[in-house]
């Protein structure tokens, strides 16, 4: 999986800092579905805003199971309460679908060029198998604006917090 194929997906135009906010599904989405959320998605952000001022947002879905919302905060700050109008959004479709967009215990990663989930408490012994190595790509939901999301969301597993939280050195 090209790592660059994926973060030119994301959209062109938008500041470095601009703040970033990663749903991870517990299934992946059918190509229907995806449509479908990517029209729910491009109806929210074109209608996004904070204190009656638009927000420049985007949204899309990656890896048919990652849904990715960016708000460009250069222009308009994003509010509490427009944040709140975005997890409206993600609920809505975690209904809709029946996913849980909110499990942040499952970790992705790029295994195989295909996108897979494993559960935190899975991540030592799948090392200890072979099904993943330190050096399988996971996905860090943590990045918080898309200037890091560029540079740190797709990381090796070594460089994660994981390494330290399962009790292993890279």
């Amino acid at each position: 999986m090209d790592q660059n194929a994926i973060i030119q997906q994301l959209p062109a135009g938008f500041a470095a800092d601009s703040r970033v906010w990663i749903y991870q599904s517990n299934r992946p989405f059918s190509e229907k579905e995806t449509m479908e959320i990517e029209e729910q998605l491009h109806q929210f952000t074109a209608q996004w805003n904070a204190h009656g001022v638009p927000v420049k947002g985007w949204g899309k879905v990656l890896f048919n199971q990652v849904i990715v919302l960016i708000a460009d905060e250069s222009e308009t700050h994003v509010s509490g309460c427009s944040t709140d109008s975005s997890v409206r959004i993600v609920k809505s479709i975690e209904r809709q679908y029946e996913v849980n967009l909110f499990d942040r215990l499952l970790l992705g990663f790029i295994v195989k060029d295909k996108f897979q989930l494993l559960p935190l408490q899975q991540v030592a012994y799948a090392l200890e198998k072979g099904y993943i190595s330190k050096d399988t790509l996971y996905l860090n939901n943590t990045v918080l604006s898309l200037g890091e999301m560029k540079e740190k969301w797709l990381m090796p597993l070594k460089d994660s917090w994981i390494m330290q939280r399962i009790g292993q050195t890279a």
